[in-house]
C-alpha cells in the first residue's frame, strides 16, 4: 500500500513538473535578463528626488492637512499598504498613507519571517493539478529573488531542512522539492539537495535519529518583518509620500460625481490618535489596504457591504538559539493534525510556528496556552529524546491574524481566495485583500494598476522591481567592521546594525553614547544578552516611533525575543523618549510598590508609556500564558524526597524557621559566602516567587516553584538557581577537613 502511495505520488509530482517546466522553459532567458536589469532600471525610471533627511511626523501631518488634493491615500501601514504607497509615489502620483497604530503593528509583525514561494501550496497545485496555485507560487518565488535583491541587509538565504523517516517519502519529496527549484527558474537561491542520515544528523544534532531515513535540504529567504515593513514606508516617505503612524481615519469624505450622479468617496477624515485632532485628507483615489479589518473600512463605504475577511490565527513562539543550528531551518511537512510546522533560527533564537485556527478580529490578539502547547509538543516529535523541550523555556509568544478572504467579484462568495484579490466598489473604494507578506509588492503592483484605470489617474507603469529599500544602498556584507574599527562598537552590535539599519548604521553609531569603559568605547546595551543599545532608542524617533511598545516591538524586536528582557529594558527606553518627546511625568511614571508588594497611596498617577508597554508583553507577546505557569494555585508534584531535600534547601535561608525568607535572609547568606547582589535585584528576584505579593517567599511557594521547575512550566528562575548555588557553597565551607587531605598532622 506504501508502495503504491509512493509511486502514484511520484507520478503525480513529474507531471506537475512537465508541466511546470513547459511553462518555464519559454521564460528562463527573460528571467535572467530581468534579474540583471531590474536594479539599473529602478534607479533610471524613478525620476525623482530623495529626500536624505526624514521629515518628522509633525511635518508630515502637515503635509497631509495642508495638500488640497492627493492623487492616492492609502489606508493602511502594513506591508502592503506600504507597498501600495511606494509603488504610487515612484510612479510620480502625489500619496498619502495614514495607519491608525504602527507602521507594521499588526499582521506584517506577527509572521513566520519567511520569503518564501510556499513549499505547500506547490504540493497542492501538483497533487491537485491546480494552475492557480501553481502560478501563486512562482509569482511568489519572482517576489521572493526581488525582495532579497532590493534589501540585502534585511534579508537572508536560509537553508531548510525535510527530515525523513520512511524511505517511499524520500523520492516523493525530493521530487517535489525539485520542481520547487524548476519553477523558480533563475531565480533559484541554491539548488536543493539530499542528506544522508549521517550527514543530516550532523548538520541538525538536535534532530530524532530514531528511523532518520535521510533528509532533504531546500532554500528560502528570511529577513527582519517589521523592519522590512518599515524600510518600505520610510523610502516612500524619502520619495516625497506624505506618512502618518497613529493617524486613524474616522470616516470616508464623499461627494456627488456630476458626470455619473453618483457618490464617489473623494478621501477621508483623519484623526491624530496622538493629540485627537481631525481634518480632512482629500484624494481622487483611496485604497483599503486594511488587513484583517477590510470589512471595517468597506462598511465605513456601504454598510450594506458583506464581510469578505475570514480571519485565521497564527499562533508563533520564541525559545533558546540552542534548540536549532544557527543556520539551519526544519520543515514538519505533516504535523499531527495536518498543519505545517516550521523551526528555524532568528535573530539568534528559535522561532517555532505557526498554527492556524479561526479567530475574532481584534487589534489586539493574544496567544492561547493551548496553541502554545500543540506547537511545543510537533517539536519533541521532530528533536531528540536528549533535548528536554520545555514550557519553561518559551521566552515570547504572539499571534497574527492572517486575512483570508472571499472574492467579491466571484459567483462564489464563500469560497476562501488563495491569492490576494482587488476590488473596486460603486463609490470607487479600491480595497486589496488577501496575498501573502512574500508577494506585497507586485499586490501593491496589481492594486495601483486597478486604481489609475479605474480613476483616470496619470500615471505610468510600476517601477518598484528592483527598487532599493532603506537602508540597502550603502550596505556591504563587511560594513560592520567599519562600524567596529570607527566608532569603537562590539562586534556584534555592530553586526546587528549593520543588519538592521543597512547604510543608516552609521547614523545610529553617531548617536551612540561614551561608555566609559576600555572596550566598547561607544554604544551602551539596553539589556546585557541582547545586541540593542541606547542611540536605537533615539533613532527610533527620527523613524517615526511614538511609544516604547514601537520601539520595543518593531524598530527593535526586543519584545519578540525575550519578555522579561523587554521589560527590563523598559524604563530606560521610556526614559530616553520622554525626554526626546518632553513627555510630562505622568506619562514616563511607572507604579511603585512598597517593601511589601502593596501600591502606595502616594502613587497618584499610572505611567502611561510604562504600563501600556508592560500590558503589550503580558497579554500580546506572552508573559500572561509564561507567569500562569507558576501561581499560588500551582499543584506541588514533588516526591517526599524531593520535599525533603528543598525543605533543607529552603531552611539555609530560613534560619529562624519563620515559615518564610526575605530579601534580609537571602542577603545574609550570600555575604556569608561573598556574593553580594543590590537590594533592588533581590527585590526583583524574590518578586518572581513571591506568589501572594506580601513581600516574602514562603516555604508552600518555594515547593510550588520547584514543582514547576521539575515539570519543565518554568526554566531560569533566578532564586531556584540562587539557593541551589548557595547551598553547594554553604556545603563545601561546613564540611570538615580530613586529615588525610590536610596532610596528616602532627
Amino acid at each position: 500500500m506504501a508502495i503504491r502511495k509512493a509511486v502514484k505520488g511520484t507520478a503525480a509530482v513529474a507531471s506537475g513538473g512537465l508541466v511546470a517546466f513547459y511553462g518555464l522553459t519559454q521564460l528562463t532567458e527573460y528571467r535572467k535578463r530581468q534579474a540583471r536589469l531590474s536594479r539599473v532600471e529602478a534607479v533610471e525610471q524613478v525620476n525623482m528626488a530623495f529626500q536624505d533627511e526624514l521629515p518628522s511626523r509633525q511635518a508630515q501631518l502637515t503635509a497631509l492637512r495642508a495638500t488640497q488634493e492627493f492623487d492616492v491615500l492609502v489606508v493602511g501601514g502594513g506591508a502592503t499598504g506600504s507597498g501600495c504607497a511606494l509603488d504610487a509615489v515612484t510612479r510620480d502620483l502625489k500619496t498619502a498613507l495614514v495607519e491608525r497604530d504602527d507602521f507594521s503593528s499588526g499582521t506584517s509583525s506577527r509572521s513566520t519571517k519567511l520569503i518564501h514561494g510556499g513549499v505547500r501550496y506547490l504540493q497542492k497545485a501538483i497533487v491537485k493539478l491546480d494552475y492557480e496555485q501553481y502560478m501563486m507560487v512562482k509569482e511568489a518565488l519572482h517576489e521572493r529573488s526581488n525582495l532579497l535583491n532590493i534589501a540585502p541587509h534585511l534579508t537572508a538565504l536560509l537553508p531548510i531542512m525535510l527530515p525523513i523517516y520512511k524511505w517511499w517519502q524520500l523520492p516523493y519529496y525530493w521530487a517535489g522539492i525539485k520542481i520547487y527549484d524548476l519553477v523558480a527558474g533563475a531565480q533559484c537561491l541554491k539548488s536543493s539537495y539530499i542528506l544522508t542520515k549521517t550527514k543530516a544528523l550532523e548538520l541538525f544534532p538536535m534532530l530524532k535519529r530514531d528511523k532518520l531515513v535521510g533528509a532533504i535540504v531546500y532554500y528560502d529567504g528570511q529577513h527582519n518583518d517589521a523592519r522590512m515593513n518599515l524600510a518600505i514606508a520610510l523610502t516612500a516617505a524619502r520619495y516625497g509620500a506624505a506618512i502618518a503612524n497613529y493617524t486613524e481615519v474616522v470616516h470616508l469624505l464623499k461627494r456627488v460625481d456630476p458626470q455619473m450622479g453618483k457618490e464617489r468617496v473623494c478621501g477621508a477624515r483623519c484623526r491624530d490618535v496622538i493629540t485627537g485632532q481631525e481634518f480632512d485628507v482629500r484624494a481622487k483615489c483611496v485604497i483599503n489596504a486594511t488587513g484583517p479589518f477590510t470589512d471595517a473600512l468597506r462598511k465605513m463605504d456601504d454598510q450594506k457591504n458583506p464581510n469578505i475577511c475570514q480571519p485565521s490565527a497564527g499562533v508563533h513562539i520564541v525559545i533558546p538559539g540552542y534548540y536549532s543550528p544557527d543556520n539551519m531551518g526544519l520543515l514538519d511537512p505533516a504535523t499531527s493534525d495536518g498543519r505545517v510546522i516550521f523551526f528555524l533560527p532568528w535573530e539568534k533564537m528559535t522561532i517555532a510556528g505557526t498554527t492556524d485556527t479561526p479567530t475574532e478580529i481584534t487589534p489586539h490578539p493574544i496567544p492561547m496556552e493551548e496553541d502554545i502547547n500543540f506547537i511545543l509538543t510537533e517539536v519533541r516529535n521532530y528533536l531528540s529524546p536528549d533535548v528536554e523541550v520545555r514550557r519553561g523555556d518559551v521566552l515570547a509568544a504572539w499571534s497574527g491574524i492572517r486575512p483570508l478572504v472571499t472574492n467579491p467579484n466571484s459567483k462564489d462568495t464563500q469560497s476562501i481566495c488563495r491569492n490576494h484579490i482587488v476590488h473596486i466598489s460603486d463609490s470607487g473604494l479600491v480595497t486589496i485583500a488577501g496575498g501573502k507578506w512574500t508577494t506585497y509588492r507586485s499586490m501593491a503592483e496589481d492594486t495601483l494598476d486597478a486604481a489609475v484605470k479605474a480613476h483616470n489617474l496619470s500615471a505610468g507603469p510600476s517601477k518598484t522591481v528592483g527598487l532599493m529599500l532603506e537602508g540597502a544602498k550603502d550596505w556591504t556584507p563587511t560594513m560592520y567592521i567599519r562600524l567596529v574599527q570607527d566608532y569603537g562598537l562590539e562586534v556584534e552590535v555592530a553586526q546587528h546594525l549593520a543588519s538592521s539599519y543597512g547604510g543608516r548604521a552609521y547614523e545610529v553609531a553617531k548617536m551612540a553614547h561614551v561608555t566609559g569603559k576600555r572596550w566598547p568605547i561607544v554604544g551602551k546595551r539596553l539589556v546585557s544578552e541582547f545586541p540593542y543599545i541606547e542611540s536605537e532608542v533615539q533613532y527610533a524617533i527620527k523613524e517615526y516611533a511614538c511609544t516604547a511598545i514601537d520601539v520595543i516591538a518593531r524598530r527593535t524586536r526586543l519584545g519578540f525575543l525575550n519578555v522579561q528582557a523587554a521589560e527590563e529594558a523598559l524604563p530606560r527606553i521610556v526614559d530616553i523618549m520622554g525626554k526626546q518627546l518632553t513627555w510630562s511625568e505622568q506619562r514616563k511614571r511607572p507604579l511603585t510598590y512598597s517593601s511589601r508588594g502593596r501600591l502606595q497611596a502616594t502613587c497618584l498617577y499610572v505611567g502611561e508609556e510604562l504600563s501600556a508597554a508592560k500590558q503589550f508583553l503580558y497579554y500580546e507577546m506572552g508573559y500572561k500564558a509564561r507567569s500562569e505557569q507558576l501561581t499560588d494555585t500551582s499543584e506541588i508534584t514533588l516526591t517526599p524526597a524531593e520535599v525533603g531535600r528543598y525543605m533543607k534547601r529552603f531552611h539555609k535561608f530560613d534560619k529562624e524557621n519563620k515559615g518564610f525568607i526575605t530579601t534580609v535572609d537571602v542577603q545574609r547568606v550570600l555575604e556569608s559566602i561573598n556574593v553580594y547582589i543590590d537590594a533592588d535585584t533581590l527585590h526583583e528576584i524574590l518578586n518572581e516567587v513571591d506568589l501572594n505579593k506580601n513581600g516574602q517567599v514562603e516555604f508552600n511557594e518555594f515547593l510550588q516553584l520547584m514543582s514547576a521547575v521539575k515539570k519543565g512550566q518554568v526554566s531560569a528562575n533566578r532564586l531556584a538557581i540562587l539557593m541551589k548555588t548557595a547551598e553547594q557553597s554553604l556545603d563545601q565551607t561546613e564540611k570538615p577537613v580530613s586529615v588525610d587531605r590536610s596532610g596528616g598532622g602532627v
